[in-house]
Protein backbone atom coordinates (compact mmCIF):
# COMPACT_ATOMS: atom_id res chain seq x y z
CA UNK A 1 0.00 0.00 0.00
CA UNK A 2 1.27 3.77 -1.02
CA UNK A 3 1.22 6.10 1.52
CA UNK A 4 0.01 9.29 0.79
CA UNK A 5 2.83 12.40 1.43
CA UNK A 6 0.34 13.86 4.34
CA UNK A 7 -0.01 10.15 6.06
CA UNK A 8 3.77 10.04 5.59
CA UNK A 9 4.24 13.91 7.69
CA UNK A 10 2.51 12.69 10.50
CA UNK A 11 4.45 9.42 11.02
CA UNK A 12 7.39 11.52 10.79
CA UNK A 13 5.88 14.15 13.29
CA UNK A 14 4.90 11.42 15.86
CA UNK A 15 8.83 10.00 15.55
CA UNK A 16 9.89 13.41 16.35
CA UNK A 17 7.05 13.84 19.07
CA UNK A 18 8.28 10.23 20.62
CA UNK A 19 12.52 11.08 20.22
CA UNK A 20 11.97 14.11 22.26
CA UNK A 21 9.59 12.53 24.90
CA UNK A 22 12.25 9.80 25.08
CA UNK A 23 14.73 12.18 25.76
CA UNK A 24 13.15 13.89 28.36
CA UNK A 25 11.91 10.49 30.35
CA UNK A 26 16.01 9.80 30.18
CA UNK A 27 16.59 13.24 31.65
CA UNK A 28 13.67 12.46 34.57
CA UNK A 29 15.39 9.05 34.97
CA UNK A 30 18.68 9.78 35.44
CA UNK A 31 17.51 12.67 37.86
CA UNK A 32 15.24 10.11 39.84
CA UNK A 33 17.57 7.24 40.09
CA UNK A 34 20.42 9.13 41.61
CA UNK A 35 20.38 10.66 45.03
CA UNK A 36 22.84 12.28 47.20
CA UNK A 37 23.99 10.38 50.53
CA UNK A 38 23.75 13.71 52.31
CA UNK A 39 23.74 17.65 51.85
CA UNK A 40 24.80 19.24 48.60
CA UNK A 41 27.44 21.51 49.30
CA UNK A 42 27.22 24.67 46.78
CA UNK A 43 30.16 27.04 46.65
CA UNK A 44 29.64 30.27 45.74
CA UNK A 45 32.96 32.22 44.18
CA UNK A 46 31.94 35.52 44.89
CA UNK A 47 30.85 37.68 47.83
CA UNK A 48 26.97 37.53 48.84
CA UNK A 49 24.41 39.61 47.93
CA UNK A 50 25.86 39.96 44.12
CA UNK A 51 24.34 38.39 40.63
CA UNK A 52 26.43 35.20 41.06
CA UNK A 53 25.05 34.60 44.70
CA UNK A 54 21.54 35.54 44.16
CA UNK A 55 21.99 32.92 40.96
CA UNK A 56 23.11 30.02 43.27
CA UNK A 57 20.64 30.57 45.61
CA UNK A 58 17.64 30.87 43.38
CA UNK A 59 19.07 27.40 41.88
CA UNK A 60 19.81 25.85 45.15
CA UNK A 61 15.77 26.82 46.58
CA UNK A 62 14.75 25.77 43.48
CA UNK A 63 16.48 22.03 43.52
CA UNK A 64 15.94 21.33 46.59
CA UNK A 65 11.79 21.75 46.19
CA UNK A 66 12.05 19.87 42.97
CA UNK A 67 14.27 16.90 44.02
CA UNK A 68 14.43 17.33 47.68
CA UNK A 69 17.86 18.19 47.75
CA UNK A 70 19.72 19.50 51.19
CA UNK A 71 21.31 22.23 49.29
CA UNK A 72 23.92 24.54 51.54
CA UNK A 73 25.51 27.45 49.72
CA UNK A 74 28.60 28.84 50.98
CA UNK A 75 30.41 31.91 49.92
CA UNK A 76 34.00 31.47 49.17
CA UNK A 77 34.76 34.75 47.71
CA UNK A 78 38.14 35.93 46.75
CA UNK A 79 40.84 36.01 43.78
CA UNK A 80 38.15 36.54 41.12
CA UNK A 81 37.07 33.18 41.55
CA UNK A 82 39.86 31.18 41.88
CA UNK A 83 39.70 30.62 46.24
CA UNK A 84 36.46 28.97 45.79
CA UNK A 85 37.75 26.95 42.86
CA UNK A 86 41.36 25.64 44.91
CA UNK A 87 38.88 24.78 47.81
CA UNK A 88 36.50 22.68 45.05
CA UNK A 89 39.06 20.92 42.97
CA UNK A 90 40.24 18.97 46.25
CA UNK A 91 36.54 18.02 47.35
CA UNK A 92 35.20 14.12 46.78
CA UNK A 93 33.78 13.89 43.07
CA UNK A 94 30.78 12.38 44.44
CA UNK A 95 28.40 15.29 43.13
CA UNK A 96 27.79 16.50 46.95
CA UNK A 97 30.54 19.42 46.54
CA UNK A 98 29.63 21.74 43.17
CA UNK A 99 30.73 25.33 42.36
CA UNK A 100 29.18 28.40 40.51
CA UNK A 101 31.54 30.68 39.21
CA UNK A 102 32.38 33.08 36.72
CA UNK A 103 33.83 30.83 33.74
CA UNK A 104 36.46 33.65 32.65
CA UNK A 105 37.96 32.40 35.82
CA UNK A 106 38.87 28.80 34.73
CA UNK A 107 40.37 29.78 31.39
CA UNK A 108 41.65 33.53 30.85
CA UNK A 109 42.30 33.34 35.31
CA UNK A 110 44.11 30.27 34.75
CA UNK A 111 46.50 31.57 31.90
CA UNK A 112 46.96 34.84 33.36
CA UNK A 113 47.93 34.21 36.93
CA UNK A 114 51.15 32.82 38.06
CA UNK A 115 50.49 29.46 39.78
CA UNK A 116 46.89 29.43 40.20
CA UNK A 117 46.50 25.95 41.83
CA UNK A 118 44.73 24.48 39.50
CA UNK A 119 44.17 24.52 35.67
CA UNK A 120 40.89 23.90 33.56
CA UNK A 121 41.24 19.92 33.90
CA UNK A 122 41.01 19.79 37.44
CA UNK A 123 37.06 20.18 37.27
CA UNK A 124 33.69 18.70 35.84
CA UNK A 125 31.74 20.92 33.81
CA UNK A 126 27.84 20.61 34.78
CA UNK A 127 26.09 23.69 32.97
CA UNK A 128 25.92 26.81 32.66
CA UNK A 129 23.62 29.12 33.70
CA UNK A 130 23.45 32.53 31.90
CA UNK A 131 25.85 35.16 30.16
CA UNK A 132 26.76 38.69 31.41
CA UNK A 133 25.51 41.81 29.72
CA UNK A 134 28.90 43.37 29.75
CA UNK A 135 29.31 47.31 28.96
CA UNK A 136 31.65 50.28 29.83
CA UNK A 137 28.75 52.29 31.78
CA UNK A 138 29.33 55.83 32.97
CA UNK A 139 26.76 58.54 35.12
CA UNK A 140 24.42 60.02 31.97
CA UNK A 141 24.87 63.51 33.80
CA UNK A 142 28.68 63.59 32.23
CA UNK A 143 26.52 64.01 28.96
CA UNK A 144 28.80 60.75 27.26
CA UNK A 145 26.56 59.15 24.77
CA UNK A 146 29.02 56.55 23.20
CA UNK A 147 32.97 54.93 23.55
CA UNK A 148 33.70 58.04 21.66
CA UNK A 149 33.13 60.41 23.59
CA UNK A 150 35.12 58.98 26.06
CA UNK A 151 37.88 58.91 23.46
CA UNK A 152 36.97 62.68 22.59
CA UNK A 153 37.77 63.85 26.25
CA UNK A 154 40.84 61.68 26.72
CA UNK A 155 42.57 63.29 23.46
CA UNK A 156 41.61 66.98 24.70
CA UNK A 157 43.44 66.18 27.74
CA UNK A 158 41.06 64.51 30.14
CA UNK A 159 42.16 62.36 32.65
CA UNK A 160 39.84 59.15 32.44
CA UNK A 161 39.90 56.56 35.59
CA UNK A 162 38.72 53.20 34.28
CA UNK A 163 37.05 50.78 36.87
CA UNK A 164 37.42 46.97 36.33
CA UNK A 165 36.77 43.91 38.17
CA UNK A 166 38.72 41.53 36.49
CA UNK A 167 42.49 40.97 34.70
CA UNK A 168 40.41 40.47 31.56
CA UNK A 169 38.25 43.86 31.59
CA UNK A 170 41.61 45.18 32.62
CA UNK A 171 43.60 44.05 29.42
CA UNK A 172 40.17 45.66 27.76
CA UNK A 173 40.77 49.22 29.10
CA UNK A 174 44.59 48.44 27.62
CA UNK A 175 43.22 47.35 24.23
CA UNK A 176 40.96 50.21 23.87
CA UNK A 177 43.57 52.58 25.14
CA UNK A 178 46.41 51.31 22.13
CA UNK A 179 43.52 51.25 19.34
CA UNK A 180 42.45 54.45 20.43
CA UNK A 181 45.57 56.47 20.96
CA UNK A 182 44.55 57.10 24.41
CA UNK A 183 45.67 56.22 27.84
CA UNK A 184 42.83 55.32 30.45
CA UNK A 185 44.03 54.73 34.37
CA UNK A 186 42.34 51.58 35.29
CA UNK A 187 41.44 50.83 38.81
CA UNK A 188 40.73 47.13 40.13
CA UNK A 189 37.11 47.34 41.51
CA UNK A 190 35.48 44.61 43.90
CA UNK A 191 32.71 43.04 41.11
CA UNK A 192 30.51 44.74 38.73
CA UNK A 193 28.80 46.47 41.37
CA UNK A 194 31.69 48.00 43.22
CA UNK A 195 32.65 49.65 39.63
CA UNK A 196 28.83 50.98 39.28
CA UNK A 197 29.11 52.17 43.15
CA UNK A 198 32.87 53.96 41.88
CA UNK A 199 30.70 55.86 38.77
CA UNK A 200 27.87 56.82 40.90
CA UNK A 201 29.76 58.11 43.99
CA UNK A 202 32.46 59.77 40.70
CA UNK A 203 35.32 58.02 42.00
CA UNK A 204 35.53 56.83 38.52
CA UNK A 205 34.56 58.03 35.32
CA UNK A 206 33.60 54.77 33.45
CA UNK A 207 33.44 51.11 34.49
CA UNK A 208 32.92 48.25 33.13
CA UNK A 209 29.68 46.13 34.68
CA UNK A 210 27.78 42.83 33.46
CA UNK A 211 24.31 43.33 34.55
CA UNK A 212 23.90 44.97 37.85
CA UNK A 213 24.07 48.81 36.11
CA UNK A 214 20.76 47.54 34.11
CA UNK A 215 18.35 49.27 36.65
CA UNK A 216 20.37 52.35 36.49
CA UNK A 217 20.60 52.69 32.93
CA UNK A 218 16.22 52.09 32.86
CA UNK A 219 16.20 54.61 35.22
CA UNK A 220 18.37 57.05 33.19
CA UNK A 221 21.11 57.63 35.42
CA UNK A 222 23.30 55.64 33.54
CA UNK A 223 24.71 54.68 30.27
CA UNK A 224 26.45 52.09 28.08
CA UNK A 225 28.61 53.48 26.41
CA UNK A 226 29.96 50.21 24.84
CA UNK A 227 29.07 46.54 24.94
CA UNK A 228 31.25 43.97 25.23
CA UNK A 229 29.91 40.87 24.68
CA UNK A 230 29.90 41.10 20.60
CA UNK A 231 25.92 41.90 20.02
CA UNK A 232 23.76 44.53 21.54
CA UNK A 233 23.19 44.99 24.78
CA UNK A 234 19.62 43.97 25.68
CA UNK A 235 18.77 47.28 28.11
CA UNK A 236 20.80 49.21 25.45
CA UNK A 237 20.60 47.52 21.98
CA UNK A 238 21.64 51.05 20.33
CA UNK A 239 24.78 50.61 22.53
CA UNK A 240 28.12 50.45 20.03
CA UNK A 241 30.17 47.67 19.77
CA UNK A 242 34.06 47.19 20.88
CA UNK A 243 34.94 46.56 17.53
CA UNK A 244 34.25 49.63 16.13
CA UNK A 245 36.83 50.88 18.14
CA UNK A 246 39.24 48.74 17.16
CA UNK A 247 38.72 45.60 19.70
CA UNK A 248 38.07 42.95 18.46
CA UNK A 249 37.96 40.37 21.51
CA UNK A 250 34.41 39.45 23.34
CA UNK A 251 34.57 39.74 27.11
CA UNK A 252 31.32 38.87 28.72
CA UNK A 253 31.69 35.51 30.34
CA UNK A 254 29.08 33.02 31.31
CA UNK A 255 28.01 31.68 34.73
CA UNK A 256 28.08 28.31 35.00
CA UNK A 257 28.05 25.19 38.12
CA UNK A 258 30.93 22.94 38.19
CA UNK A 259 32.55 20.25 40.26
CA UNK A 260 35.62 18.50 40.70
CA UNK A 261 37.42 16.15 37.97
CA UNK A 262 35.92 12.75 37.46
CA UNK A 263 33.00 13.31 39.06
CA UNK A 264 31.09 9.84 39.82
CA UNK A 265 29.04 9.74 36.45
CA UNK A 266 25.38 9.22 37.67
CA UNK A 267 25.89 12.33 39.80
CA UNK A 268 26.85 14.29 36.78
CA UNK A 269 23.89 13.93 34.62
CA UNK A 270 21.56 14.20 37.48
CA UNK A 271 22.69 17.42 38.77
CA UNK A 272 23.43 18.94 35.13
CA UNK A 273 20.30 17.86 33.94
CA UNK A 274 18.16 19.07 37.15
CA UNK A 275 20.67 22.40 36.77
CA UNK A 276 19.19 23.05 33.09
CA UNK A 277 15.17 21.81 33.92
CA UNK A 278 15.64 24.98 36.30
CA UNK A 279 17.61 27.16 34.00
CA UNK A 280 14.90 26.47 31.31
CA UNK A 281 11.71 26.94 32.84
CA UNK A 282 10.03 30.49 32.35
CA UNK A 283 8.40 29.53 35.63
CA UNK A 284 11.48 28.96 38.11
CA UNK A 285 12.60 32.49 40.11
CA UNK A 286 15.94 31.74 38.75
CA UNK A 287 15.14 32.13 35.12
CA UNK A 288 12.84 35.24 35.94
CA UNK A 289 15.99 36.49 38.05
CA UNK A 290 18.69 35.79 35.12
CA UNK A 291 15.96 37.38 32.17
CA UNK A 292 16.39 40.73 34.09
CA UNK A 293 19.76 41.08 35.72
CA UNK A 294 22.07 38.94 32.82
CA UNK A 295 21.57 37.66 29.66
CA UNK A 296 18.56 35.30 30.09
CA UNK A 297 18.66 31.40 30.42
CA UNK A 298 21.06 29.66 28.37
CA UNK A 299 22.09 26.05 29.61
CA UNK A 300 25.05 24.39 28.25
CA UNK A 301 25.69 21.29 29.89
CA UNK A 302 27.90 18.07 29.74
CA UNK A 303 30.29 17.44 26.18
CA UNK A 304 28.84 21.11 25.27
CA UNK A 305 29.93 22.81 27.85
CA UNK A 306 33.52 20.76 27.52
CA UNK A 307 33.87 22.13 24.37
CA UNK A 308 32.82 25.67 25.17
CA UNK A 309 35.70 25.50 28.36
CA UNK A 310 38.42 24.70 25.29
CA UNK A 311 37.27 27.62 22.96
CA UNK A 312 36.96 29.99 25.72
CA UNK A 313 40.96 28.93 27.10
CA UNK A 314 41.83 29.31 23.19
CA UNK A 315 40.32 32.94 22.96
CA UNK A 316 41.94 34.00 26.37
CA UNK A 317 45.49 32.64 25.27
CA UNK A 318 45.31 34.95 22.10
CA UNK A 319 43.73 38.09 24.16
CA UNK A 320 46.60 37.57 26.91
CA UNK A 321 49.06 37.24 24.16
CA UNK A 322 47.36 40.96 22.26
CA UNK A 323 47.47 42.77 25.50
CA UNK A 324 51.04 42.11 26.11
Amino acid sequence: MLLRRKDMKFGALKTMVAAVAIAAAGATTAIAEWQPSGPIKLMIAFRAGGGVDTSARLLAEELSARHGWEIIPENVDGRGGAAMAAALKDEPADGQSIGMTAMDSLAYGVLATKNPGFGTDDFTYLSTVTGTQAGLIAKSSRGWKTLADVIAAAKAGEKITAGAMSAKLADALYLIGEANGIELTTVMVKGGQGGLNGVMADDLDIAWAAGPQTKGVQAGDLVNLVSAIGKPLNVSPDAPLLSEYGVEFVFGTMFGVIGPANMDAEAREAIQDAIAEVVNDPSSKLSNYISKAFGGPEAIKGADFDAFMQKASAEAEKLIEAAQ
